[in-house]
């Protein structure tokens, strides 16, 4: 079967990552790598439906690895022509918080690549939704060329400082190989359904 026979993805994976390509050019070539590796093995990117930046990298190479993306953007940044109108599915939505919710539910795995305060928010709400129980899908975060040392310290801090515990820090795989983290976040996924988060 090829994959435009497939009537549903091999897995399906919510990638995290900035809006602009920051300014080391391996931030690029690991949103790239990422997308060609979902594609390639018949997965599907969900993502925050922007054409700039990392996110449109990461978009445009699992497209063209042939693997499908859906989009998820609010109304106000569709205006402002920031969606990437290549997506497989595009889905706009009224609010942020309606856009991370259908994320989440149409995911198997998150990852976090390199990024800004909204890769961040992202990124420790899905992780906080784990602790609570809201879910038990694998959280990936991409140290890419130390990108994330000095947060990974803070976080340590914090563990350290009795506000955290070990337990939680183990929520979430941590890794500078993109493809390890890939292959470990969707062996850990193990294709479940997406379920829903009415609750959150």
């Amino acid at each position: 079967m090829t994959f435009s026979e497939r009537t549903e993805p091999a897995f399906s994976i919510c990638v995290y990552c900035g809006s602009r390509p920051g300014n080391d050019a391996a931030f690029a070539d690991v949103a790239r790598h990422a997308g060609e590796w979902i594609g390639r093995h018949g997965g599907q990117l969900v993502y925050g439906g922007g054409r700039a930046g990392l996110m449109g990298v990461v978009a445009d190479a699992t497209l063209a690895a042939g693997g499908s993306v859906v989009g998820v953007i609010p109304r106000a940044l569709v205006e402002r022509e920031h969606a990437h109108r290549g997506c497989t599915e595009l889905i706009v939505v009224e609010t942020m918080h309606e856009r991370k919710r259908i994320m989440a539910e149409r995911s198997n795995a998150f990852l976090a690549l390199p990024g800004g305060i909204g890769t961040f928010e992202e990124f420790f709400e899905a992780w906080t939704w784990r602790q609570l129980g809201y879910h038990d899908k694998p959280i990936g975060l991409l140290n890419q060329a130390g990108y994330y040392d000095a947060m990974l310290a803070f976080l340590r801090h914090g563990v350290a400082s009795g506000f955290m515990g070990a337990a939680q820090m183990a929520l979430i795989e941590v890794g500078d190989d993109w493809r390890t983290l890939l292959q470990t976040l969707v062996r850990e996924a193990a294709y479940p359904a997406p379920t829903r988060l009415d609750k959150v």
